[in-house]
């Protein structure tokens, strides 16, 4: 039995759904987790983790883990989302009130084609979001879900030179754990 971690940004892109004693067959990218994940989502749920699949791996690999899904549980993870100004030329309105310098002139990111906004004047914020370490939930599931990614809202709310936007926690999903019976019939 192996446990394969599928990360939900990549099934939201190209997963086909399964469900439970379906055959799957997952390319590994890794086989241990890395520091960030140990970091977000704890020691003892990393451990448990056998194989890290990716969708389009960067490298070609031959390792996979092929077999019959027995376990399905969704990884639920709170998240703190708060503002952060953006700086003027690399979104805010070039004639922002509360300019921050940033050290890199805008220019600096590259051509942005002509990118214009019609009658719209982009938000002084951006929303950035961070994980509360170890603050994990798994709910068992029949199948991993094709559904494309559902928003959490509107991205904001805030008038372009209204005041900074609260902080919100809110539990996204993460991932899937998939347990896979790799034994030959």
């Amino acid at each position: 039995m192996t446990r394969v971690w599928l990360d939900s940004t990549e099934w939201n892109c190209c997963g086909d759904p399964f469900t439970l004693n379906d055959e799957v067959d997952f390319v590994v990218h890794r086989r241990t987790p890395s520091d960030e994940f140990v970091r977000d989502l704890g020691a003892e749920l990393a451990a448990t983790v056998g194989a890290f699949e990716r969708r389009h791996p960067q490298a070609t690999t031959n390792d996979r883990v092929q077999g019959r899904a027995t376990r399905i549980q969704i990884v639920l993870q709170d998240t703190v989302t708060r503002s952060s100004p953006r700086h003027p030329g690399y979104g805010a309105p070039r004639d922002d009130a509360n300019p921050v310098d940033v050290g890199l002139p805008p220019s600096s990111l590259g051509d942005r084609g002509g990118a214009v906004f019609l009658g719209l004047r982009p938000s002084r914020w951006m929303r950035v979001s961070k994980p509360v370490p170890h603050a994990v939930e798994l709910i068992p599931t029949d199948a991993v879900p094709g559904e494309r990614h559902e928003s959490h809202g509107p991205v904001s709310v805030d008038g372009p030179d209204g005041p900074e936007p609260g902080e919100q926690r809110v539990r996204v999903r993460r991932g899937w754990l998939v347990d896979v019976d790799q034994t030959k019939r």
